[in-house]
C-alpha cells in the first residue's frame, strides 16, 4: 500500500505567489494533495490557489497557529509537508524532504534555511532566529540548526501528538521542542530561501514576533522544565536570603542579641519561599513526566512511515503504474473539490452522486 501525501500552504494574501508554490508542489509530488489553507485574506488568494490545482479551506482566526492548528486536526497522511505560501522556500525539494523523511524514518525534516540573494533574509530575522535557535539548544538539546523555518515534513504520528497551542508565527518553535522534547527522530536538509516576489509583503514584525517567540521560549521551559527554571529562581531567592542574614547572625555571634529583627525576619521568610519555589519544581517535574509519557504513548499508537515513494517519483515497473493512476485519481479529486466548492459558493446544491 503506498504512502500518503499531503501539502499544507498557509495563506494570508499571498496573491502573487500562492500560484507558483501549488504549481511546484504538484510537479514535485504529484501524488500529494495540496491543501491552501486561506487566513482571512483580502485579495484573490483563494481564487489563484484553486486555479492553480489546490483545495482550498478557510481557517478564519488569524494567525499561522491558528492554521497549523486545524490543519492538523484535518488532514490524516503519512506524510504532511507544511510551506509557507509566499514563494520564499523551493517548494521543488519536496521530493527530497519527504523521501528523506521515509527513509530515516524520522518524524520530522525540516528544510534549514541556506540564503540565496541579498535581501532574502533581513539581519534583524537572521540575528533573531541566531539568538532564539540558541536558547532552545541550551535548553532541550543541540539537535537543530534553523528553529523557525516553515518547510517542513511531519510523519503521521507527530502530527497526531503535537498540542499546537500557539496562536501566529511561534508554532515553528513550539514543534521544534515538541520534537527535542520527546526526542523525536529528526533530520534537515538545506534549502534556498529567496526574496519573495514583486507584489509579495512579509507577515512578520521582527521585534513584535522576536519578543512574543521569547515569551514561548520561556513558557515552554517553565512548562517542559520545571525543575531547572525552579532551581534558578529558588537559588536567586536563597542568594538574597543569605546576603540579608549574614550580618545578623555575626551580630548575634559577636553580641549575643539580634538588633536587626526586621531584617532577621525577612532574610528567613525569604529561605523558606526559596524551599517552596524549589519543592514546587519537583512536583511540576513529576507532574510533567506523566504528560511526558502519555504524550509519548500517543505517538507510539501510530505506525511509523516504512517505506519510500521513489518507485513512484522515478515511474519504474508496477509501483510507477499504480503511482500514475493513484495521482491521476487525486488530480481528480481535486479538480472535484474544487468545482463543489465553486457550486457552493454560487449557491448551488450538490448531490451526492457528484461525490
Amino acid at each position: 500500500m503506498e504512502p500518503t501525501i499531503a501539502c499544507v500552504v498557509p495563506c494570508h494574501n499571498e496573491e502573487a505567489a500562492v500560484g507558483k508554490v501549488v504549481r511546484d508542489l504538484r510537479a514535485a509530488l504529484p501524488e500529494a494533495i495540496v491543501y491552501v489553507y486561506d487566513n482571512a485574506s483580502t485579495d484573490r488568494t483563494v481564487e489563484v490557489a484553486r486555479e492553480a490545482g489546490a483545495i482550498v479551506r478557510q481557517e478564519p482566526r488569524k494567525g499561522k497557529g491558528n492554521v497549523i492548528r486545524r490543519a492538523f486536526a484535518d488532514v490524516a497522511a503519512d506524510a504532511l509537508l507544511i510551506i509557507d505560501g509566499d514563494d520564499t522556500y523551493d517548494a521543488s525539494r519536496a521530493r527530497d524532504l519527504v523521501n528523506l523523511l521515509f527513509d530515516g524514518p524520522y518524524d520530522q525534516v525540516v528544510g534549514a534555511r541556506r540564503v540565496t540573494a541579498d535581501g532574502a533574509y533581513r539581519t534583524g530575522h537572521a540575528a533573531g532566529n541566531k539568538l532564539l535557535t540558541g536558547a532552545v539548544r541550551s535548553l532541550f538539546g543541540n539537535d537543530v540548526t534553523d528553529m523557525l523555518s516553515g518547510y517542513r515534513v511531519f510523519s503521521q504520528r507527530f502530527v497526531k501528538s503535537f498540542p499546537a497551542l500557539a496562536r501566529e508565527f511561534e508554532t515553528e518553535t513550539e514543534m521544534t521542542i515538541h520534537a527535542l522534547h520527546l526526542r523525536l527522530p529528526t533530520a534537515e536538509v538545506a534549502v534556498d530561501y529567496r526574496v519573495r516576489p514583486a507584489g509579495g509583503e512579509s507577515k512578520l514584525r521582527t521585534y513584535r514576533d522576536g519578543w512574543r517567540i521569547l515569551r514561548v521560549i520561556l513558557d515552554l521551559a517553565r512548562r517542559e522544565r520545571p525543575s531547572l527554571v525552579h532551581t534558578v529562581i529558588a537559588g536567586v531567592l536563597a542568594l538574597v536570603s543569605v546576603v540579608l542574614g549574614i550580618p545578623v547572625i555575626a551580630d548575634f555571634v559577636r553580641t549575643g542579641t539580634v538588633p536587626r529583627l526586621p531584617t532577621a525576619v525577612l532574610a528567613a521568610a525569604i529561605m523558606t519561599i526559596a524551599t517552596l519555589v524549589l519543592l514546587v519544581g519537583y512536583i511540576l517535574e513529576s507532574l510533567m513526566h506523566m504528560r511526558q509519557e502519555q504524550t509519548r504513548l500517543v505517538h507510539l499508537s501510530y505506525p511509523a512511515p516504512a517505506y519510500s515513494p521513489r518507485l513512484t517519483a522515478r515511474g519504474a515497473g508496477i509501483g510507477a503504474v499504480s503511482g500514475r493512476k493513484t495521482a491521476a485519481s487525486r488530480r481528480n479529486a481535486i479538480a472535484l473539490d474544487a468545482e463543489q466548492h465553486r457550486d457552493l459558493e454560487q449557491g448551488q446544491e450538490v448531490s451526492p452522486s457528484d461525490g
